[in-house]
């Protein structure tokens, strides 16, 4: 969207460390579990991390305790903190992928953090990490989505490479057709390839009538006699397992191309209703899609409504403030 001290201990050390990691979560009682979780999605990561850390002084080798922690570091951006405790679960589950994901997006924010030549010395263990994971787990599709940009992202000299972006574009198109699609109007986009990037983005357009936000599970399926027909329907879409970040993405593909309206104004209003803090994108910017798609419909009074929203939530953001001069000349 840092540095860290390895020690190298006794095998056998090594191995009751292991053991004592991998011991079950249930050694906390769920509903400390369920109370930490809460705190996550009420945004309190501040306190989340304090009782997470007294608990740990406890069972200090708990994965999901130490999961945690990372992810209350990270939400704070206290990026080598959350390294630290993401190496933990690297070094105690090295087939886990969605800790090698971690990890890699730990350090990655570390490097965007500090000068470029300090990044340097970061930029291929951030490699590394999401390498692994992408090989660790062929489905993984956010680790697929993040050497799509750190490929396109890094020069030539460090590593960069168009050609592995496409690659592991097509990759998330074998797991997911609109993920494919937006990967490659990314890829285009970034490389200033205007029209084959909106070729693309049009693509995931289309095939994101199979949504959630343009699918009302229930409603086309009220008549008794088709309740059937609604179970299928809805198994369906669950093994799509779509997520709800793909709502963003296409809501702002339609605001920003002034293309299918109506089919971005419900993906966004979906994406807000069912935010959370691992969507990444923060709601502000949900608010500010939907202000640029009010005034395509010239709606002045709705684009101001969300307008306004995006700029309460972050004020200091240049665009939304441009976007405020433009709706009040309408």
């Amino acid at each position: 969207m840092e540095s860290l001290t390895l020690y190298f201990r006794p095998k056998v050390i090594m191995n009751k460390f292991l053991l004592l990691l991998l011991f079950p979560v249930f050694l906390f009682g769920q509903s400390e579990l369920d109370e930490i979780e809460a705190l996550f999605q009420k945004k309190q990561f501040v306190k989340a991390e304090q009782i997470v850390t007294e608990l740990l002084t406890n069972h200090p080798h708990n994965i999901k305790a130490i999961e945690f922690l990372g992810d209350a570091f990270g939400h704070q951006k206290k990026w080598d903190d959350a390294i630290a405790q993401y190496k933990k679960l690297v070094n105690a589950q090295q087939n886990n992928a969605n800790y090698h994901y971690k990890y890699g997006g730990a350090l990655g924010m570390k490097a965007l953090s500090v000068s470029k030549l300090r990044a340097l010395g970061i930029i291929g263990d951030v490699k590394s990490a999401f390498l692994k994971a992408a090989e660790l787990d062929k489905n993984h599709i956010d680790t697929r989505w993040a050497l799509v940009e750190l490929y396109m992202q890094l020069p030539g000299i460090l590593g960069g490479s168009k050609n592995k972006s496409l690659e592991f574009a097509t990759e998330l198109g074998q797991l997911s057709k609109v993920d494919g699609y937006l990967a490659k109007g990314y890829v285009y986009e970034y490389d200033n390839e205007p029209e084959l990037a909106e070729k693309y983005y049009r693509m995931a357009i289309t095939q994101g009538d199979s949504l959630t936000c343009f699918n009302k599970l229930t409603k086309p399926f009220k008549n008794p006699n088709n309740s059937q027909k609604a179970i299928q329907h809805i198994n369906i879409t669950q093994q799509k397992k779509q997520r709800n970040a793909l709502h963003y993405q296409i809501g702002k593909v339609a605001a920003e191309y002034n293309i299918q309206l109506e089919k971005g104004e419900k993906c966004l209003q979906t994406y807000i209703a069912n935010y959370s803090a691992k969507d990444g994108v923060p709601i502000a910017w949900a608010h500010y899609r939907l202000a640029q798609i009010s005034a395509h419909k010239k709606n002045k009074s709705q684009a101001l409504k969300y307008i306004n929203l995006a700029i309460a939530e972050l004020p200091n953001i240049k665009p939304f403030k441009k976007k405020k001069e433009k709706i009040l000349k309408l």
